[in-house]
């Protein structure tokens, strides 16, 4: 098997390991490439060339990161339910000369919400983000039973065109932009983060952190560092919190299982996350390479 991951700025990523711990565990010649287009001269070069370069050299899927998960559909032959629905692609199977895309963000973030938020209030959620990401958990919380979702984003038209999409397909009553963010701040039962800022590249909180309430959970997809400065407030003032691991791995499985047609044991890719660490690498290599070099073997 070969596959790869397609985005910018994405050598601290901890899918590979992810997927070549799986597939060695498995039996399988599974090797897995960053196509960072960061790294692919002075300019990014075009989604489409990308594409034609893994189907040229026989790759067998790709995964899709920020910032492609939208801008790749068009370039696809065709979507699954999930893709289709939310709009957004983040896994795509590479067979027979065609391109299917897939969105696994979607089962991830549900998966993860059941396993570490059980139990909690979903009246009122807020979700500050409304790319890629923030449209697999924007479908994700309603599929999960939350009752209104205010999408906030800095880019008030795309938070406006996913608004739209979630209420044409959950009713007029379930989906709202959001203008004033420290208003709905102070009547959500709780708050998800889907977008970049709180990555180790894009260091910072996306909002307040003085109008945390200790009854509201919050939430962040990000998982460079798991720990983000959002998740630490929102600790220090009380608030349950889920950090970005489940969602990270249980995408990754059910990627996994597209590739291959294996279902995947994901507390063994789960182990793989975590054994991967959370401290950047030095001398220019990234955290994976570190990994292989410590453990004298490709994880």
């Amino acid at each position: 098997m070969l596959v790869g991951l397609v985005g910018r700025g994405i050598q601290l990523s901890r899918t590979p390991a992810m997927h070549q711990a799986e597939g060695s565990a498995r039996g399988i010649a599974y090797i897995y490439r960053l196509l960072d287009a960061d790294r692919m001269g002075k300019g990014p070069p075009r989604l489409d060339d990308i594409l034609a370069f893994a189907g040229h050299f026989g790759f067998d899927g790709l995964n899709v990161t920020f910032p492609y998960k939208q801008e790749i559909i068009p370039l696809l032959d065709e979507l699954s339910e999930a893709a289709e629905a939310v709009g957004s692609v983040n896994t795509v199977v590479l067979r027979g000369g065609r391109r299917i895309g897939h969105n696994t963000d979607l089962w991830g973030f549900m998966e993860s919400f059941r396993r570490g938020m059980a139990g909690a209030p979903r009246d009122s959620v807020l979700l500050l983000g409304a790319g890629g990401a923030g449209a697999a958990v924007a479908h994700a919380l309603l599929e999960l039973g939350v009752s209104h979702l205010h999408v906030g984003d800095i880019a008030q038209v795309r938070a406006a065109t996913l608004a739209r999409r979630l209420s044409s397909r959950f009713g007029s009553d379930r989906a709202s932009v959001v203008s004033d963010v420290a208003a709905a701040m102070m009547q959500a039962d709780g708050i998800v983060n889907a977008t970049p800022v709180g990555m180790a590249k894009l260091p910072g909180i996306p909002l307040d952190p003085a109008l945390l309430r200790p009854e509201c959970w919050v939430a962040d997809i990000v998982y460079f560092p798991l720990e983000t400065e959002l998740l630490a407030a929102a600790r220090q003032r009380g608030c349950r919190t889920l950090d970005g691991e489940g969602m990270a791995v249980h995408q990754a499985a059910r990627a996994f299982e597209l590739f291959t047609g294996i279902a995947p044991d994901v507390d063994r890719m789960r182990a793989a996350f975590a054994a991967f660490g959370d401290a950047p690498a030095g001398n220019g290599r990234s955290p994976h390479q570190v990994q292989e070099n410590k453990t004298g073997r490709k994880t």
